[in-house]
């Protein structure tokens, strides 16, 4: 029960640590107002791209530990399930990691556009796109794919979660979130750049609460 929580833990150290990494590399007051073609990189620091990259790399591989967490919260229900979320939660932070720790060298490459030629300085942007942007796309559809099995898996019973938990799932909260970032810009700006580690910040936190509920009504039973 103790490894449990403590992976429940190293979880949420992920999504601050790499949500930190990824607001340094991200964030600029122009951010919403240049997000075509990575221009908003031209607003940020180099020193904040190099701080950034680091603290996401640092960081990541405690996404895995979080995700063994939600693995052992779901395996007393279906082992099949819980597996699967595993699995998929390993691709997706994989695949992630990757495409996070490319970040820095096009927010350099953007900071260099001036020391280039145009062609090559495209030709740089559209290899980018093709070889890594690419990979949010698939980004997406495996955190969909991973959230359509633990939402079955809490449902089916025996977990440590109770089945309403089903709904606070990865893609809802993303997108609850998404919703929230644009009807309000002025948190949006700050938000959005790091949305994936504040879903998780989420996620990994309500699962604490109901691990640490779990234990108190078996303990009072």
């Amino acid at each position: 029960m103790k490894l449990t929580k403590t992976l429940g833990y190293l979880g949420l150290i992920a999504s601050i640590l790499v949500g930190l990494g990824e607001y340094f590399l991200h964030y600029s007051p122009s951010i919403l107002e240049h997000s075509e073609n990575y221009e908003f990189f031209k607003f940020v620091a180099l020193n904040n791209l190099t701080a950034g990259h680091f603290l996401a790399v640092i960081g990541l591989p405690f996404y895995f530990a979080g995700y063994i967490h939600i693995y052992r919260m779901l395996k007393s229900g279906n082992e099949n399930l819980a597996r699967l979320v595993l699995a998929i939660g390993f691709v997706a932070f994989a695949v992630g990691g990757v495409w996070i720790g490319s970040r820095a060298s096009i927010g350099n490459i953007v900071h260099l556009k001036e020391a280039m030629d145009a062609n090559t300085y495209q030709n740089l942007l559209a290899h980018y796109t093709n070889h890594m942007e690419v990979l949010v796309q698939a980004l997406r559809v495996i955190i969909a794919t991973l959230s359509v099995v633990f939402a079955i898996a809490i449902l089916k019973g025996g977990t440590y979660y109770p089945k309403w938990m089903a709904v606070f799932n990865p893609i809802v909260i993303l997108v609850l979130l998404v919703v929230l970032g644009k009807l309000i810009p002025d948190l949006g700006k700050h938000m959005l750049p790091i949305l994936m580690n504040v879903t998780h910040f989420i996620l990994f936190g309500l699962s604490l609460y109901q691990f640490n509920k779990y234990i108190k009504n078996q303990k009072n039973a």
